[in-house]
């Protein structure tokens, strides 16, 4: 089962993520909630990566693992709540529809 604990702050910005496992309903390379998974996943962080001013550190310690934090906030507010909605938006939904294979956790960080 693949575990996902997202952080964020009171404005809905990402302030953290991490994830690890498999989903484990088919053959490596072929599993589609894996697949699904890391395209929203290194979407994102592709995404808020763009933005000025952002500052990130992240890590993949091997297979089935992934954290990442933002260090600094961006300058465009907005686009990096949306790409938090985004990610929360599909890492919601794959969790929804595939129970047994993904787990999400959101956490609000309220002391910013």
């Amino acid at each position: 089962m693949i575990r996902a604990r997202v952080v964020l702050d009171e404005r809905g910005e990402l302030l953290s993520f991490s994830a690890s496992g498999h989903a484990g309903r088919f053959l490596c390379g072929r599993d589609v909630v894996c697949a699904a998974f890391s395209v929203l996943v290194r979407t994102a962080y592709r995404a808020l990566e763009a933005l000025p001013g952002i500052e990130l550190r992240g890590e993949a310690e091997g297979p089935g693992r992934l954290d990442f934090a933002v260090l600094s906030p961006a300058l465009g507010t907005e686009k990096a709540a949306g790409i938090a909605d985004f990610l929360l938006t599909g890492l919601g939904d794959l969790a929804r529809e595939y129970p047994d294979a993904m787990a999400l956790t959101i956490e609000r960080d309220l002391e910013e």
